[in-house]
């Protein structure tokens, strides 16, 4: 027989967790409307940890698994909402470890990934900004908060929207615009220890999604200063490691949703075989039967495009077209497999009495974090555009 990879073996440890201790957690009450508390975190974490399981695609080297492997790990974690916050694997922090580790100083890893993959704290990611204020969203070029180099200091000033984990996060990495010496419009990345008196929420959005704890704040950034050590990365070059971030983060939210839906559907076709209507089980009824069946259909896509797009990274692509292409397949099959699961369920889909009602909110906030499925496809669009032209 072949060698099973280090992906499997994790992943059959991290599934049995997740499914012995972490969903026994879901009906607690230790929850502030926005996410869990971090009280229970850790507890979960505590768990973890005693289990093997705690930031399991990262070996104890510091080093990651390959994104096919994370792929299976990940995808485990996120049987339930709750399992990637218990592993460790969650965003925006599994986003910003896998940064740091490619682009942070050593002194910064210590400082701020160590600890990290420790479990021992959590952390956000300072990008987007009040649409009120003609702010970033999904266009980077918009940015209004802006680092401007005063002497051996950077002086920073702006508003971020939508900072998710922010209250209680023991640090950010805050995205600035800057000026190249050419005056051109660049972006810096730096690092924050929380909390920081220059940085204050101002707000908790209410959102859809209750899944992570801090919630999502509007924070304002009122003369943040920060010597050259904080810069993450080089100056000026804070686009160039968005991207470095950006297509893995977008393929492990992948990841954790898939596995978010198969629980979903898990649940849905245990209630139809169980369910009694008209004379006979509901999965009986063509228009259940066959509802469960686009499901298993459409989660098998999901998995097969994940290992695609993973396939790609790990032969050392940027991945940025094919994870563009993930993310919207991926988050708009997955809404519609958390849909059916909810109507499949009728009354009881829509209610608190199992996970399925909170898997549809979650992945129907996935399908415009990370970017809305029309700015990617817009983006796909001009490359098909721009290809074409080259062949004229």
């Amino acid at each position: 027989m072949p060698e099973q990879s280090e992906g499997v073996a994790m992943a059959r440890k991290v599934e049995a967790f997740v499914r012995d201790v972490v969903i026994a957690y879901e009906g607690d009450e230790r929850h502030d409307g926005h996410g869990p508390l971090d009280t229970m975190v850790q507890e979960m974490r505590s768990k973890a940890r005693a289990a093997g399981v705690l930031t399991p695609h990262i070996r104890a080297d510091g080093s990651h698994m390959s994104h096919r492997d994370t792929a299976i790990v990940l995808r485990a974690s996120g049987l339930s909402p709750l399992g990637p916050l218990a592993c460790n694997t969650n965003a925006p922090d599994e986003g910003n470890m896998f940064l740091l580790g490619k682009v942070a100083t050593p002194e910064q890893k210590a400082q701020f990934l160590e600890p990290m993959i420790a479990g021992d704290g959590r952390s956000c990611f300072l990008m987007t900004e009040p649409a009120v204020d003609g702010g970033t969203g999904s266009d980077p070029s918009m940015m209004q908060t802006q680092a401007k180099k005063q002497g051996d200091m950077w002086v920073i000033n702006g508003r971020k929207a939508f900072a998710t984990g922010f209250a209680g996060a023991k640090f950010a990495i805050l995205m600035a615009k800057t000026v190249r010496d050419d005056g051109k419009d660049a972006a810096t990345m730096f690092l924050v220890p929380l909390p920081h008196p220059a940085l204050v929420q101002e707000r908790l959005i209410g959102t859809i999604d209750s899944s992570m704890p801090g919630g999502h704040a509007v924070v304002k950034v009122d003369d943040l200063r920060l010597g050259a050590d904080a810069i993450l990365g080089a100056p000026h070059e804070g686009f160039v490691y968005a991207q470095v971030r950006l297509a893995p983060a977008r393929l492990t939210h992948c990841m954790r949703w898939l596995g978010a839906a198969t629980r979903a559907n898990e649940i849905a076709t245990d209630y139809a075989v169980r369910r009694q209507a008209f004379g006979k089980p509901l999965i009986d009824h063509e228009g259940v039967g066959f509802m469960l069946a686009d499901n298993l259909i459409d989660l098998q896509q999901c998995a097969l495009m994940i290992d695609w797009c993973a396939d790609a990274l790990d032969a050392g692509s940027k991945a940025i077209t094919e994870s563009s292409m993930a993310k919207v397949a991926i988050s708009e099959t997955l809404f519609r497999v958390a849909d059916r699961c909810v109507q499949v369920m009728g009354g009881t889909g829509v209610s608190h009495d199992t996970i399925v009602e909170q898997v549809f909110r979650e992945i129907r906030a996935f399908r415009i974090y990370d970017g809305p499925t029309q700015v990617h496809k817009w983006s796909l669009a001009k490359k098909i555009k721009r290809e074409a032209l080259a062949r004229i």
